[in-house]
């Protein structure tokens, strides 16, 4: 089975939970983790809709046609970057080559001969590399333009409507946290050139505007998610590190049985929690772990860090009957605090409104 490369969703999910092993061995190795949730009898619905997969493409190629006329447009009247490109006077070079690694170099050589042109230039799906624990990981933006001035800009187009100007929040912060991801790996290229070009910190968003079909455009500053994205990568445990923990013979092959792969799956340290649910496909086999051993992030990551060293649901309650736990600990003082008043409003018969 092929592996499965990393993307910049990918990415950005990994990068918001850089403690769970689990999914940084699995998307290091390509493993397809839906595939492997299916086996393991906890598939997700994680995924693209087929109808909006392909309303998603028939509205890139409308953004892009003429050579990038109007996205180049949209360009210029959020961010700048020189004269007002004319119609069909943009380079739009060919980067086409063989395996990532071709396109890859292509693509740098494509963004160091616009950055000398100072031209506008609109680079259509280039290949950027960067590297992730260890491991090189190849991503493939919407578009890089190039504008007069040297300046590099990450466009995403995305199919979610833009109604008065303004989008869904949630997605929204789901496209910069990606176009981060796709600026830190243009930095990497940038820092490579002579005189080295500026990476422009705000994305270019292209949705549809209102209800109709017609590309409309914001700048979205990515800096907090770019400096987000760049300190979780590097807290990432190497991939060799991780998979050196585990028993020789150990796969991941989606056709063994469930019980072998559950028991692979199992040896390698997770760190759940509800947010994963949106973002990882072994979400509903992690949690049902996760619940089955008390685990406090089962319930979220924010009661977690309140409880400190107290890690499972057995070891809080037992602080707040006064059991078990160190009294000078905070957290077991205000749990033990809270499981008297709960005895006392019980012993009463206080009743909650």
């Amino acid at each position: 089975m092929p592996p499965q490369s990393l993307d910049a969703r990918a990415l950005a999910a990994l990068a918001a939970n850089p403690g769970c092993g689990r999914r940084a061995l699995l998307d290091g190795a390509g493993v397809p983790k839906a595939a492997l949730a299916q086996a393991l009898g906890s598939p997700s619905g994680f995924g693209q809709s087929q109808f909006a997969f392909m309303r998603g493409h028939a509205f890139e190629a409308r953004v892009k046609a003429d050579g990038g006329t109007e996205l180049l447009r949209l360009t210029h009247a959020c961010l700048g970057g020189g004269p007002e490109p004319e119609p069909g006077a943009a380079s739009v070079p060919d980067l086409t080559a063989a395996g990532p690694e071709g396109r890859a170099a292509r693509t740098e050589l494509a963004l160091d001969e616009a950055s000398a042109a100072r031209t506008w230039t609109l680079l259509d799906h280039p290949m950027l590399a960067l590297d992730v624990a260890g491991t090189p990981a190849f991503l493939e933006p919407d578009a890089v333009v190039v504008a007069p001035d040297g300046t590099w800009t990450v466009v995403e187009i995305k199919s979610f409507p833009m109604i008065d100007g303004s989008a869904d929040a949630a997605k929204v912060g789901a496209a910069a946290r990606q176009s981060a991801v796709y600026v830190l790996a243009l930095e990497q290229v940038a820092r490579r050139l002579d005189p080295a070009p500026e990476v422009r910190h705000r994305a270019l968003l292209v949705c549809p505007k209102d209800f109709s079909n017609l590309p409309t455009a914001s700048a979205v500053d990515v800096r907090k998610q770019l400096a987000v994205t760049r300190r979780q990568l590097s807290r990432l445990t190497r991939v060799e590190d991780i998979a050196a923990t585990l028993a020789p013979g150990t796969t991941f092959d989606v056709t063994r049985p469930a019980a072998e792969l559950a028991a692979a799956v199992d040896a390698v340290p997770a760190t759940y929690a509800p947010e994963c649910l949106a973002a990882c496909e072994l979400a509903f086999h992690c949690r049902d772990r996760a619940r089955a051993a008390g685990e406090l992030t089962s319930l979220g990551r924010s009661l977690r860090a309140d409880l400190g060293t107290l890690a499972t649901i057995d070891e809080a309650l037992a602080a707040a009957r006064g059991e078990a736990g160190d009294p000078d600990d905070p957290a077991v003082s205000a749990l033990r605090r809270a499981g008297a008043l709960r005895a006392e409003a019980l012993a009463g018969g206080v009743r909650c409104p």
